[in-house]
């Protein structure tokens, strides 16, 4: 059976965990110069229709390392951007490629190329889930913090794409998650009932109250791609919602802040909060090569490395 990551709620706790223990091994590997190519004669495949740094630069040097190669397709590269449904690319690729990686706009598309390829597919991002960053997030949660189990984690911002992910991070470890975003600019609706129900997710609408008692704090930028027509009424609604540092004295003190990147400094976070915090957020971006790493060796390859 084919394993897909169109979301995080794709997989188990325990394959989550496997695939964070799988990243630190990757990461190790890398430093120490240790050849590991366990990809040799397996193709990926990415479909862009969002522009992209860390998500193509992080996927090609992967597939590279691993002994693989990835091939980028932009939207005017393929048939899709001409028309071609989605499903007759979805089947066409699988019979070239080992993996299929997408960065899209709706979930709609991710779901639709899952079910009609054969061969796994990756979401590397659309407007409702983030994946592959909060897997790398949450690589680098470990790191800095030792565990999941008792992170407090808060959100300031908007109720986007990364929101979503983390409340699904949130289901799947059992950590208390609070969001803090204007009233009209909310996650996804489900999974915000779903985590209240659980007692995980605490809803407000003043950052202070999500960042007090943090170990982590995150944001991401208040416009996202596709979203510049409402780029005025958006810093309107967000004016209030920057993470600067009377903010983080709410925060417990070796509380780290985290930024998927990238930062508009002065608006979501200030510059003196980002440089404070500039290692963790750097080596969050560099996590993403070794927690995409382990996922594609989790769905390219059969074998299980000992952890469960």
């Amino acid at each position: 059976m084919k394993k897909d990551f169109t979301r995080l709620l794709d997989i188990t706790r325990e394959e989550c965990a496997y695939l964070l223990e799988r990243a630190l091994f990757m990461k190790e590997a890398r430093l120490t110069h240790k050849a590991y190519k366990p990809l040799q004669d397996r193709t990926l495949a990415m479909i862009f229709e969002k522009a992209s740094t860390r998500t193509r630069i992080s996927f090609e040097v992967a597939m590279k390392e691993l002994g693989g190669h990835a091939i980028f397709l932009s939207q005017s590269d393929t048939q899709m951007g001409r028309g071609e449904p989605i499903r007759d690319t979805a089947r066409v690729l699988s019979r070239y490629v080992h993996a299929l990686m997408i960065r899209t706009f709706a979930q709609d598309t991710v779901k639709t190329l899952a079910q009609w390829a054969s061969v796994p597919v990756i979401n590397g991002l659309s407007d409702l889930y983030h994946p592959c960053q909060v897997l790398s997030d949450l690589f680098t949660v470990k790191e800095y913090k030792g565990s999941l189990r008792d992170v407090r984690v808060a959100w300031v911002g908007d109720g986007n794409n990364m929101a979503n992910s983390w409340i699904e991070a949130s289901l799947l470890f059992g950590f208390p998650l609070a969001v803090a975003v204007p009233p009209a600019y909310g996650p996804d609706d489900a999974l915000v009932k779903e985590a209240t129900e659980k007692g995980l997710l605490t809803l407000v609408a003043e950052p202070i109250e999500a960042v007090r008692g943090a170990d982590v704090v995150n944001t991401d930028v208040w416009i996202s791609m596709g979203m510049e027509e409402e780029e005025e009424e958006r810093r309107k609604a967000f004016a209030s919602f920057c993470v600067d540092g009377e903010l983080m004295k709410a925060a417990k003190s070796d509380a780290i802040v985290m930024h998927c990147l990238p930062a508009h400094r002065g608006e979501e976070i200030t510059d003196e909060v980002f440089e404070r915090f500039q290692e963790v957020i750097f080596t969050q971006a560099e996590n993403r090569l070794h927690a995409q790493k382990a996922l594609l060796e989790w769905i390219m390859t059969e074998e299980i490395h000992g952890y469960y």
